[in-house]
């Protein structure tokens, strides 16, 4: 990103830039900020607190339901409509409502009823199907997600899983688990808020914070005797194991208990850590991930200053030594070809998309890493790490339309059609993959289909907004003088010596991208597992470490390739110099039909079908990533070896 900025932008603009980027530091301080979720909030004792649904998910299946589409007790007798905050909840499938459940701060509940149902036959049939699949219900508290709470007895870690089960299906006795001879409704829900007093005396009298969120679900058929009205004659009372509410009961009681406890220890601040202590504990396996990276840069390294230090350095000496003419004369290597180095490639308005689109993904990621690293992407914010990309790609399509105009004109093919194929191509392939993945989870009544009114303010935020600032990209873009090559290019084109099989496109493209995404593939199993399996991503540090490594070896590797295959006079390195780094897209498309078969448990066909589908896109878009990244290294590479060099 930063060498494209310093490549493609003027001295002038870049100056302005660096001049508004400072301003806003040195202003920013001087207003407050919000963000949902961040700013802590005191609730005096005895006040109301408000607990709320979220869409019901499994790991099983990559589709989550609204809550209240199962036979659950409704709030005020009506499902009530979700309180959105921002497009990323929307996209992501985050259906947050009232719930019928009411507590004060404070106020211990031993038993209270929520109401009784009389589901019919089918939604029986559907509240089963969802526990058979493994779905969980999902309950949130002062913008803190609920969790079940696991600890090892070996080793005793504590490890948190978010939401609770609905139920538990039908199972033969095993040796780790009980025969279940039907399959149970988890119908009372043991809820457990952690609070905390703040320290300073002005904050600790406006009321106490909630540091903690977690439940026990258990089935349990009520009878009179069980959770009264007055919650005062169920002291003692429990939910105990044998009498369990089937699939097979008319009616089914909801009841819910709740008890709260001062955590002296745990501050507002820190209240997220817990839900983060499985990122702590695999914090060697990320140690291990960055080891291997540098090791597999390290050897890169070696080869590109090999090349750089001895064989180029050779060569410059032994082509611009005057008193050296002759041997000079006897060109070989990859000075052979420097008349058609710079010759235009095939396609070279599709090659101008590709790098101005990969410049503004690249952009994106790297302001969205930055923005991480300072703390303003908190999972309490939800949605707010896919909005802030939805947002920074539609900004940044000035830069794509900026870095595709000046290639277009380099390659003497400057045209608005070029543009406006820049500002359609990849959002309209994105977009196309999303709009049949939406009409998928229309049919099959998901949560996180998205509704009509957001997919039109998505097209209009498009073509509205994204498309206009690739054109005005343009426009500056085509005013700037044409990047000038080194050397001129031959008018008649060389032709090219019969490459070894090892030299040839196929292989060498496949066999360099292994590199590339060996060096983020750790991580990338991480991503994956937030992705899919509903655990939490956080680690940012160790992300923006494995993006750099990956930046430094998508350009080495490239450079060092297309090194060789100038050496072996083949001048045709435009393309190749993307594919070459870009094939790791490919080997994590192939990573992830690994990742498929042996982690995920998905067995239903629209399930899989989603998977792959936006397993797809990931990859598509981390092809054009890494692949602007190695043509840019290449570009500067190649423009300055045949700048170095006298050519008669």
């Amino acid at each position: 990103f930063f060498f494209v900025f310093f490549l493609f932008f003027p001295v002038a603009m870049r100056n302005r830039l660096c001049l508004l980027a400072m301003l806003t530091c040195l202003v920013s301080p001087l207003w407050g900020f919000y963000l949902p979720g961040v700013t802590p909030v005191e609730y005096p004792m005895g006040s109301p607190v408000r607990i709320k649904v979220n869409s019901i998910t499994s790991t099983k299946t990559a589709i989550p339901y609204d809550y209240y589409d199962l036979p659950f007790c409704l709030p005020w007798g009506k499902n009530p409509r979700p309180q959105v905050e921002n497009f990323g909840e929307i996209l992501w499938g985050d259906s947050i409502k009232p719930s019928p459940y009411i507590t004060h701060m404070g106020v211990n509940i031993t038993c209270r009823r929520v109401c009784p149902t009389n589901p019919s036959a089918k939604e029986m049939k559907r509240l089963k199907d969802r526990i058979e699949e493994g779905y969980r219900g999902q309950l949130i508290v002062d913008n803190l997600p609920v969790s079940e709470i696991f600890t090892q007895k070996i080793k005793g870690f504590r490890t948190f899983m978010l939401g609770y089960p609905l139920g538990t299906p039908k199972q033969p006795k095993t040796a780790f688990t009980p025969m279940v001879p039907k399959t149970q409704i988890n119908n009372h829900l043991s809820l457990t808020i952690k609070y905390h007093k703040p320290s300073d005396f002005a904050t600790a009298e406006k009321g106490y914070r909630i540091v903690g969120f977690h439940v026990m679900a258990s089935s349990w058929n009520h009878d009179e005797n069980s959770c009264q009205r007055d919650d005062s004659k169920n002291a003692g009372w429990y939910p105990r194991q044998g009498n369990p509410v089937t699939v097979d009961d008319t009616t089914i009681v909801y009841s819910y208990s709740v008890t709260w406890i001062e955590d002296t220890e745990l501050a507002w601040s820190s209240r997220w850590d817990p839900y983060l202590s499985s990122a702590e504990t695999d914090a060697k396996i990320h140690w291990f991930s960055i080891v291997n990276s540098l090791l597999i840069i390290l050897f890169l390294s070696g080869m590109v200053a090999m090349i750089m230090l001895r064989a180029l350095h050779k060569d410059f000496n032994r082509y611009n030594d005057p008193d050296n003419a002759d041997e000079a004369q006897e060109e070989t290597g990859w000075k052979l070809v420097h008349g058609d180095v710079f010759r235009k490639p095939p396609y070279p308005a599709m090659l101008a998309t590709y790098i101005g689109t990969g410049c503004q993904l690249l952009g994106m990621a790297v302001i969205t890493t930055i923005f991480a690293l300072l703390g303003f992407l908190s999972p309490a914010n939800r949605g707010g790490l896919l909005t802030a990309m939805l947002l920074l790609f539609i900004l940044l399509g000035s830069y794509a339309g900026y870095v595709s105009a000046r290639m277009c004109k380099m390659f003497r093919c400057q045209s608005w059609y070029n543009i406006f194929f820049t500002g359609t191509f990849y959002p309209g392939q994105v977009f196309g993959v999303f709009f049949f993945m939406d009409l998928t989870l229309w049919g099959m009544h998901a949560s996180n289909a998205v509704p009509f009114t957001t997919l039109l303010a998505l097209v209009g935020l498009w073509l509205c907004v994204s498309l206009p600032l690739v054109f005005v990209g343009a426009v500056v873009g085509y005013k700037r003088p044409v990047i000038e090559f080194p050397v001129d290019v031959n008018v008649i084109p060389r032709n090219i010596p019969e490459q070894r099989w090892y030299m040839k496109t196929p292989f060498t493209v496949l066999m360099a991208g292994i590199l590339p995404f060996g060096a983020a593939f750790i991580e990338l199993f991480f991503i994956l597992s937030s992705l899919w399996l509903n655990r939490f991503y956080y680690v940012f540090g160790f992300l923006a470490l494995v993006f750099l490594i990956l930046i430094v070896t998508c350009a080495e590797i490239t450079i060092v390739m297309v090194y060789f295959q100038l050496c072996y006079e083949d001048y045709r390195w435009w393309w190749r110099s993307f594919f070459i780094s870009g094939s790791s897209g490919f080997h994590l498309f192939l990573y992830s039909i690994f990742y498929f078969a042996t982690t995920l448990r998905m067995r239903k066909f629209w399930s899989t079908v989603i998977y792959f589908g936006w397993m797809l896109v990931i990859s598509y878009t981390f092809t054009i990533i890494t692949g602007t990244i190695g043509f840019v290294a290449s570009f500067f590479f190649v423009h300055y070896i045949y700048g170095s060099i006298k050519v008669e």
